[in-house]
């Protein structure tokens, strides 16, 4: 991977003014937009306020470095662009002349990394395309290195796990597109290596990442299955074949009428009437005084018999 690969470069400061042509405010501060050659050779041409880059502006390096884009009192802050002079070039944000937000770096040896930064360091989620291999890292970032939940992936499989200090670490697998995953673990491993001094020996120790691999599974791919047409079976012509024209509804009619005329015939015998509700309500009252007359007779024949007795005791 690329590094940076370019040289910060410092721009004049407020109090190196140089020759300037443009805008005033009436206290004579550099005010609107004016063009200024630095002391040291730089150029600028933008905006200004109160004496101070503040706004859209083009500053131009002696070394062939330039910056296009926005300014806040002096410092790069906002959305620009900058070129380098081994010809990388950053596009995104910036804050207090430092790259910091989102942006994409174009690096000399076309790599290019897409994502966050923090502090003029890739921090955060970000892309970085590796042209010579046609890799790429997908993952996040910690201080301008690789760390953290990634997948790394290649032209025909990709690894995915985490990462500590740009090497992979820990329990991943590899996803190969011939349909199939290995699953493993990296383990880092210490490598002696050897330099002569003048005096001693120093012996340096070396990282490397080592993949041990567990297991491996397919990938099932999904084959729809077809169900098979059933055949037909013999005499279902005959059972579901239709009667003639109109038939069936006929044959239903008919018989709905026959059901009909029954129950009526049922319900009324011949030569019985229907029962007369005043003849019935008449039997009623009739009975009624019926009762009424035989309780009068009662008392009547109690009076003759009390008369009766009274004549014999006299």
């Amino acid at each position: 991977m690329s590094d940076l690969g370019s040289e910060e470069l410092e721009e004049e400061g407020e109090n190196d003014l140089g020759e300037y042509e443009g805008d005033r405010n009436e206290a004579g501060e550099r005010h609107g937009h004016g063009r200024a050659r630095l002391p040291n050779g730089d150029t600028y041409e933008g905006s200004y306020q109160h004496g101070k880059r503040h706004g859209q502006g083009t500053y131009k390096f002696k070394n062939g470095a330039r910056y296009i884009g926005e300014y806040v009192e002096n410092k790069k802050h906002g959305h620009g662009t900058f070129i380098y002079p081994d010809g990388s070039r950053y596009e995104g944000e910036w804050m207090d002349n430092c790259r910091h937000g989102y942006g994409v770096y174009y690096y000399v040896n076309n790599d290019t990394y897409t994502g966050e930064w923090f502090a003029h360091q890739r921090h955060g989620q970000g892309t970085y395309f590796y042209a010579e291999t046609g890799s790429k890292y997908v993952g996040t970032w910690v201080s301008g290195l690789q760390e953290g939940a990634a997948e790394l992936i290649h032209l025909n499989h990709r690894f995915q796990g985490k990462f500590l200090n740009k090497n992979p670490v820990g329990p991943g697998k590899y996803v190969f597109d011939i349909g199939c995953e290995q699953h493993g673990e990296y383990h880092l491993t210490d490598t002696e290596r050897g330099e002569e001094e003048e005096e001693e020996e120093v012996t340096l120790k070396t990282l490397i990442p080592k993949w041990k691999a567990t297991k491996i599974t397919e990938l099932a791919l999904w084959t729809p299955t077809l169900l098979e047409e059933q055949p037909p079976v013999d005499g279902a012509g005959q059972e579901d074949a239709p009667g003639p024209e109109g038939g069936g509804q006929a044959e239903e009619d008919g018989q709905a009428l026959l059901d009909t005329s029954e129950g009526e015939t049922d319900s009324v015998k011949p030569g019985e009437d229907d029962g007369d509700p005043a003849r019935e309500e008449g039997l009623g009252n009739g009975h009624e005084e019926l009762q009424y007359d035989t309780a009068e007779q009662e008392n009547v024949n109690f009076e003759e018999e009390e008369q009766k007795q009274d004549r014999l005791s006299k």
